[in-house]
């Protein structure tokens, strides 16, 4: 399998993990994810202060800023694995 393929189970597995990850795992998730599928953020920030998951989710994002996307699709890999054994 490419990197693409094991991505793509990974986000897949991803929905079926026996605990739900502390918010900060799921947004470091969100945010491999994103930078694994799209690359650099390609929206604006959220323009309602008061939005704070989506500022979150936009900030965590936008951190990863320059990691390629294959590194980040391997990151997501890893950490889904990680989560899988429950470490």
């Amino acid at each position: 399998m490419d990197i693409t393929q094991l991505f793509e189970k990974a986000v897949a597995e991803s929905k079926t993990l026996s605990e739900k990850p502390a918010n900060d795992t799921l947004l470091k998730l969100y945010a491999l994810y994103k930078q694994g599928s799209v690359g650099d953020t390609n929206i604006d920030p959220p323009s309602n202060p008061f939005d704070i998951v989506n500022k979150a989710k936009y900030n965590a994002w936008s951190e990863l800023a320059g990691k390629s996307k294959e590194d980040a699709m391997q990151e997501y890999i890893d950490l889904v694995e990680k989560l899988k054994h429950g470490q």
